[in-house]
């Protein structure tokens, strides 16, 4: 399968190895790039899982509270569309939220979406959470996914270690969460995939399912 044409302008790196960030999008890109969505609040726990060994690569969280934002610590994905500060990205739409889970799964790894509904109240101290816990470290991404879930009300004791699969046993001890599973064939490295597409912008899905660009 080749990669989707909404990969058009991210950059690419190593999933494995998360790399640190200290972007700061002004106040104005982040008003402009808000979105709320019409679902219910909640909190999801994005890991993208080694095939076929199984090992954890990277943590991440999507809240949807009074605007729906990623958390994305140590993380490489990025689009001149969505404002970033301190790795927490703004304005994810439905087509960045599957850009960004497409981005990660690919033939040597896969996506666990791990979802729990909260009140709208838990849901905005989560993003306060990770607002205040500020760009994060190669290889952090587990353990500041961890501290800033701690802060949190009912997600007390959230494990801080490096290991992304701990957390993610942890999160499914949670009551209510439901999960699923992204699965992609793409090649391992999209490095030349995205340097074909660059010059794409996100327009929404077609009749085929598949998400395309206008240039």
């Amino acid at each position: 399968m080749q990669r989707r044409a909404f990969l058009a302008l991210a950059l690419p790196a190593a999933l494995a190895a998360c790399g640190a960030d200290n972007k700061w999008a002004s106040d104005d890109s982040l008003m402009r790039a808000r979105y709320v969505t019409d679902g219910p609040p909640s909190i999801t726990l994005f890991t993208v899982i080694g095939i076929p060994r199984g090992e954890g690569g990277h943590s991440a969280l999507m809240i949807n509270g009074s605007q729906r934002v990623i958390y994305d610590p140590a993380g490489s994905w990025e689009h001149p569309a969505i404002p970033e500060r301190r790795d927490v990205l703004y304005g994810i739409t439905p087509n960045f939220k599957n850009f960004y889970i497409d981005y990660h799964a690919r033939s040597t790894y896969w996506v666990a979406e791990d979802t729990v509904e909260v009140p709208l109240a838990v849901a905005d101290a989560a993003i306060r959470a990770v607002e205040q816990q500020g760009a994060s470290n190669k290889s952090f991404c587990a353990v500041n996914t961890g501290k800033a879930l701690g802060r949190v009300p009912g997600f007390e004791g959230a494990p801080t270690g490096f290991s992304p699969l701990k957390l993610r046993q942890w999160f499914l001890a949670r009551p209510g969460v439901t999960s699923r599973r992204h699965m992609d064939g793409d090649p391992a490295n999209n490095h030349d995939v995205l340097l074909r597409q660059k010059g794409g912008a996100v327009t929404g899905y077609g009749r085929d399912g598949q998400l395309h660009v206008m240039r």
